[in-house]
């Protein structure tokens, strides 16, 4: 039993038993997306804010998702959109909602998060960094933000707002609460934040699943919380096919349905040719970085910029041009092969 911020009781419902997480896994077709962000929008704040918001793109480019039989999507929020205007938020994600299910996508919801820039801000987003990866992308809440429980008060009124509005929604396919906690050095100073919005959710109770991704191996004490407390398993792994496939070995071990929410790093020997077919074949999840080439750079490589805004000779992320032509035509057809789409 937890207390609300007004001392009043607050039932909060356990993590799901392992045999509802699977009945629940079983009811989706084998689950194949990528992470998205348009290819209009350098983070989450232009993609969410009311004056850059492009529905217009989004319609399209999840067209090309349906059209490689892509049946869900990994979409980050941002805590500052809904800050500066909580009933136009959520009415733009129900707008992407059905968007997405016109499409027949089924996408999952990030809430908080540790990458990149450490100190977002409303209004108007700076212009790419030429040929730098994600040199717009913001952390949710931020850097030192995330630290402090002064700020836990009012970000637990954003998760729960957003997620008892849509608690029921059957168009969204599950809750990732935090991306890569304890990343930016920040390590187990992100647990407290983490350990939160788990319970705000599970007071929250939605239908869909929670869970957070485990994407460093060394961070121990993150990684066994969001282990124990998510319903679903979720992962990251941009490794070579032998090394990941250990990794889901070891993550099957918990009984429960384990899905990839980001893999394919091509010059990493990360690639949709040896690592998506192994996905399916392990019945895991295959959500991949990157879907059409624009503003947030992930052409390029995480650590190698190129500072004439060339062409990189092998794109790092990403499937598509801005046109919607396939980067290569051969991964395209694995993907639609995979999903049965064509023979």
């Amino acid at each position: 039993m937890q207390l609300s911020a007004q001392n009043v009781p607050v039932k909060t419902a356990p993590v799901w038993p392992a045999a509802k997480a699977n009945s629940w896994y079983a009811q989706h077709k084998w689950l194949s997306g990528a992470d998205y962000i348009p290819a209009t929008a350098i983070n989450q704040l232009e993609m969410w804010q009311a004056d850059t918001f492009d529905p217009k793109t989004i319609d399209k480019e999840l067209g090309w998702a349906e059209g490689i039989g892509f049946n869900t999507m990994r979409v980050f929020l941002h805590s500052l959109a809904w800050k500066q205007d909580p009933e136009g938020f959520k009415k733009r994600v129900d707008q992407f909602l059905t968007i997405a299910e016109k499409h027949h996508i089924q996408p999952l919801f990030v809430f908080f998060d540790d990458c990149w820039n450490k100190v977002p801000q409303i209004g108007k987003q700076p212009e790419p960094k030429t040929g730098i990866h994600n040199s717009g992308w913001v952390q949710d809440p931020g850097q030192p933000a995330s630290e402090n429980a002064a700020n836990f008060p009012g970000l637990e009124k954003y998760v729960k707002d957003v997620m008892t509005h849509f608690a029921h929604d059957k168009r969204i396919l599950l809750w990732d609460l935090y991306n890569e906690p304890g990343n930016s050095n920040k390590g187990e100073l992100s647990l407290p934040l983490l350990t939160q919005i788990f319970t705000w959710a599970k007071e929250v109770n939605p239908d869909q699943p929670v869970t957070a991704g485990i994407w460093a191996w060394d961070f121990e004490k993150l990684n066994a919380f969001q282990i124990t407390h998510s319903d679903v398993i979720t992962y990251h792994d941009y490794e070579e096919p032998a090394w990941h496939l250990r990794v889901i070995q070891l993550l099957k071990s918990f009984g429960r349905p384990v899905i990839c929410t980001e893999y394919m790093a091509r010059t990493s020997n990360s690639r949709f040719a040896n690592i998506m077919p192994m996905l399916k074949k392990e019945n895991v999840g295959a959500i991949n970085w990157g879907f059409v080439a624009g503003k947030t750079n992930t052409i390029y490589a995480w650590d190698t910029p190129m500072v004439n805004g060339g062409e990189p000779i092998e794109w790092f992320h990403e499937i598509f041009r801005q046109d919607g032509l396939p980067y290569r035509q051969d991964e395209v057809d694995l993907i639609k092969k995979l999903n049965g789409v064509i023979k």
